[in-house]
């Protein structure tokens, strides 16, 4: 079979698709984050441009940016983006690794969280909003490790919610045999002296004396 292949014009690029972000509100008490972004890859080549496009504008140049590599596969040394160069450096022991310090020559330090490419819409909206609050104190690994017990508490509680739909405890017990009762089949033959089906006087007296 022949693969085909359609020409893309060069000189027509493909736009950036909206950055996913959310900061706190200007003049607003400070905290240990200044909002969160949601990058749709880990390619910091290809999702660093469109970031410092929105925040060269609100917060002076970005000059560079440091990450956790723990989330990061490949680290490149400098990022091209609009009008200038942003250079990356890491650090493994002393940065949160959900997080993304951006640093301005003339504007200062700004702390993001970043929320895993493949988190839900739900949960991260939930993370935009909870890092963009005024004055907050968690860390960015502690929005993270409360959102994750949010999600297992939702999926414990919908279980719950299927046992009781499906009878719960109560159809379990159907299914069970009570204690003491056995059926006719199982009794023992008339004048049967079999050990596990009678059990005798002098057993008794024994047991007693354990």
């Amino acid at each position: 079979m022949t693969a085909s292949m359609e020409r893309t014009a060069i000189n027509d690029p493909v736009p950036s698709p909206p950055v996913r972000l959310s900061l706190t509100p200007t003049g607003s008490a400070p905290g240990l984050l200044d909002g969160a972004w949601w990058p749709r890859s880990r390619d910091l080549s290809r999702e660093l441009p469109a970031l410092t496009d929105v925040l060269d504008a609100r917060w002076g140049r970005i000059t560079r940016v440091t990450v956790n590599p723990a989330h990061w596969p490949v680290i490149p040394r400098k990022v091209p983006v609009t009008g200038h160069t942003v250079h990356v450096g890491w650090f493994a022991n002393e940065q949160d690794p959900n997080k993304l310090i951006l640093l301005s020559y003339t504007r200062g330090r700004w702390d993001l969280l970043v929320i895993p490419p493949e988190t839900g819409a739900a949960a991260a909206a939930r993370l935009l909003s909870a890092a963009a609050a005024p004055g907050g104190l968690l860390t960015a690994s502690a929005l993270m490790a409360e959102e994750d017990s949010a999600r297992e508490g939702t999926e414990t509680r919908s279980q719950e919610e299927d046992w009781d739909t499906d009878g719960g405890a109560g159809s379990a017990a159907q299914n069970l045999v009570r204690p003491g009762r056995r059926s006719r089949k199982s009794r023992p033959p008339a004048g049967s002296t079999g050990a596990s089906a009678v059990t005798t006087h002098s057993e008794h007296h024994d047991r007693g004396r354990v």
